[in-house]
C-alpha cells in the first residue's frame, strides 16, 4: 500500500523522494507554491527527471500536490477567485511537469456570503480553470476536492456539498475527492465507531469511485467540534485502536494515505512504521 506524508520540495524535489525513502514511504505529499502566499518555486528540470525516476525505482504510488491555503474559489472578493483561478491552472500544469497525479485543493470559503453563493462560485471558477487548459496535455492529472471540518464558513464539510460541485462542473472526470480523518470526525462523521456506515454515506452521496486518497491524522477536538487541529497518531480524539482498524479496511489500503500530522521526518518514520506493523499483524 502506499503510505506517506507531506514532505518539504525546498531542496528539490529528489530531495523530497529521498526523504519519502527514509521514513518508509513510497509515496509523498508536497505544497505546489508558498502556502501562505502566491510564489511558485522555478521547476529544475534535472532535479524532476531524476526524482521521477528513483519514483520509479522504488515503485512509489501516486504524488499529490497541495494547493496553497491562499486560494478561496468561494470568496465574494473577484480579486481572490482570480488568483486563485490562475493558481490552479498554473499549478495542474506544474504536477503534470514533475510526475504528479493529485493537486488537492480546499473547496473555499464564503465569508459571510452563504453556501450557495459560494457553491455556485466554486462551481463557475473550477469550469473557468479547466476550460482555459489544454486538458489532453493534462491526461493523468486530477483536482482533488478536499473534505474540510466545517470550521468558520468552510465549503465542503458535508459530502453533499463535494457532491454538489463535482456535479456541476462540466469537466467531472477531471475532478476526484481527498478526504481527512481529523476533518471528518470534527464535521461530525463519526469514523471512530462507524467507520463503514461513512464509507457507505460517502458512496451515496458521491460515489466511492472519486475517492481518490485520504490524509491520515488524529483529531485534537472531539467529533462534531468543526475545528481543524490535527494531532498525532493515538494522542487525539481518534486513537491508536481506530487507525489500527481504519489501516486494515481493504477500500482505505487501495488509496494513497498521506500524513499531515504535527512534528518533524522522525515522527512520520515512527507512524508509518505503526501503520504497516498494524497491516502486518493482521496478516
Amino acid at each position: 500500500m502506499y503510505l506517506g506524508a507531506h514532505l518539504s520540495i525546498s531542496q528539490g524535489y529528489r530531495s523530497a523522494v529521498t526523504a519519502a525513502l527514509e521514513i518508509g514511504g513510497n509515496t509523498f505529499q508536497f505544497f505546489t507554491r508558498n502556502p501562505r502566499g502566491g510564489r511558485a518555486k522555478k521547476i529544475d528540470s534535472r532535479d524532476v527527471e531524476q526524482s521521477i525516476k528513483l519514483c520509479q525505482s522504488f515503485g512509489f504510488g501516486p504524488l499529490i500536490g497541495h494547493a496553497p491555503y491562499t486560494i478561496n474559489l468561494a470568496s465574494p472578493t473577484e480579486r481572490t477567485r482570480e488568483f486563485a483561478i490562475m493558481a490552479l491552472k498554473e499549478d495542474l500544469v506544474r504536477i503534470k511537469s514533475v510526475g504528479a497525479a493529485y493537486l488537492a485543493v480546499h473547496p473555499g470559503s464564503h465569508v459571510g456570503d452563504g453556501i450557495d453563493r459560494g457553491l455556485t462560485r466554486i462551481i463557475e471558477g473550477l469550469n473557468r480553470v479547466f476550460s482555459d487548459l489544454d486538458l489532453p496535455a493534462l491526461d493523468g492529472v486530477m483536482l482533488l476536492l478536499e473534505g474540510m471540518a466545517g470550521e468558520g464558513s468552510e465549503i465542503g464539510n458535508l459530502f453533499e456539498q463535494l457532491n454538489c460541485i463535482r456535479r456541476g462542473i462540466k469537466y467531472q472526470d477531471r475532478v476526484g475527492v481527498i478526504l481527512d480523518t481529523c476533518h471528518l470526525y470534527a464535521a461530525g462523521y463519526d469514523i471512530k465507531n462507524n467507520l463503514n456506515q461513512v464509507l457507505e454515506s460517502f458512496d451515496r452521496a458521491v460515489g466511492l469511485e472519486h475517492l481518490k486518497a485520504f490524509h491520515i491524522n488524529d483529531s485534537k477536538y472531539p467529533l462534531g467540534s468543526r475545528r481543524d487541529r490535527h494531532a498525532n497518531l493515538g494522542e487525539g480524539y481518534l486513537g491508536l485502536d481506530f487507525f489500527i482498524k481504519f489501516i486494515r479496511h481493504p477500500l482505505i489500503q487501495e488509496l494513497p494515505l498521506i500524513l499531515e500530522t504535527p512534528g518533524d521526518i522522525t515522527v512520520y518514520a515512527n507512524e508509518i512504521a505503526f501503520l504497516r506493523s498494524a497491516i502486518k499483524r493482521d496478516q
